[in-house]
């Protein structure tokens, strides 16, 4: 499985200017060469080497790989949107690849800079080292609150698949972030005050304007976001050691189109806005991928409306966000955990289906 990794750099004062004129003066590059792909209306990679390749070399001073990844970087934008002029922004992604950035060791780099070569002390997390050896492709310099990081690929080997011996069910929401089919609840309380309260500081400072308020508006800038990151990592991680330690396949809803497809209050859709949909789920597969483990997605059309017990569909079976009640049959149970054992006998039903077509 390919993960991409973020790598932190230490550079010292020197080697931080450094690298910083080598972005800007590699994302000028950039800029030039969109305006003589746009005006040509030439945006292969090869056809624009030709136009563009010695003018930029000479202009800029840039080393000949480094004109080649600026190249590469107009082009690859241009795939996506030919109909107007693309410009880069001063401190924009720098493409690294094997000739200009050198892995020395686990915690040391040699990257291409205008001044040369650079070696540089990076740090991957608290208790790993890097494996080098499993380095792959490109990497991706970019430059956030005045620090830099290597966005890096890496090959990590997945585990021997596991023969599942049932399927636990995951029910993701907004009040609990996640409902396991055995009963386990992940509440999504702290996720929602944090949120609210964010929300509320923000626009106190916003209103205010005055310069500490922008300050501090900055110093807060993406904690609520790196809050939720981390809380799924952890849900997830925990998921994964259920179904590891109980032999199971895990199944989950496809939840795509939720947000255009939600017709709520304004105050559900903002909560809904502001979760994580896809990076919980997307967490589960990676993190059960390397475990082992096969994750089955859903369809999640009546899962919270069905009956576990009888099978019954009835939109009055859900009698409130957290209370389920069976109009046939009587069954009650927390709707959460209701829904999740649908999406685990659903689960069941794909695991056997993969079985039969071995």
């Amino acid at each position: 499985m390919l993960l991409t990794i973020k790598v932190k750099l230490y550079p010292n004062n020197q080697q931080h200017k450094a690298l910083l004129e080598t972005m800007e003066r590699f994302n000028e590059a950039c800029d030039y060469i969109s305006k003589i792909v746009f005006s040509n209306r030439v945006f292969g990679k090869i056809a624009i080497h030709r136009i563009a390749y010695y003018d930029v070399r000479e202009k800029f001073d840039l080393s000949s790989q480094m004109v080649v990844r600026a190249i590469g970087k107009v082009a690859e934008s241009y795939k996506v949107d030919k109909s107007c002029c693309h410009e880069f922004k001063k401190h924009g992604a720098i493409v690294y690849d094997q000739r200009i950035l050198t892995f020395k060791t686990s915690d040391e780099i040699s990257i291409l800079t205008l001044e040369g070569r650079e070696r540089i002390t990076i740090k991957y997390g608290e208790y790993r080292p890097l494996d080098t050896d499993r380095v792959r492709g490109q990497a991706d310099l970019i430059y956030h609150n005045n620090t830099f990081y290597l966005m890096v690929v890496v090959d990590v080997p997945d585990a021997d698949p596991i023969d599942p011996n049932g399927v636990i069910g995951i029910d993701m929401g907004i009040v609990n972030i996640a409902t396991t089919s055995d009963g386990e609840i992940f509440s999504g309380k702290k996720c929602t005050e944090v949120r609210q309260r964010y929300s509320n500081l923000k626009a106190k400072l916003q209103s205010v304007g005055t310069h500490s308020a922008k300050k501090h508006l900055k110093k807060i800038s993406g904690k609520e976001r790196r809050f939720k990151k981390d809380t799924n990592h952890c849900i997830a991680k925990a998921i994964v050691q259920i179904a590891k330690d109980t032999n199971r396949a895990i199944a989950i809803e496809k939840l795509k189109g939720i947000r255009t497809n939600s017709t709520v209050n304004k105050a559900v859709r903002t909560a809904i806005g502001k979760w994580a949909f896809d990076e919980l789920g997307n967490f589960l597969k990676y993190k059960a991928a390397l475990a082992g483990i096969p994750v089955f997605e859903i369809d999640p059309k009546n899962t919270s409306r069905e009956c576990s017990v009888c099978g019954h569909i009835d939109k009055g079976n859900r009698k409130n966000q957290a209370e389920f009640h069976c109009q046939k049959c009587g069954h009650n149970e927390n709707a959460d955990i209701n829904a999740s054992k649908n999406i685990s006998s659903r689960g069941i039903c794909q695991l056997s289906h993969s079985l039969l077509s071995c």
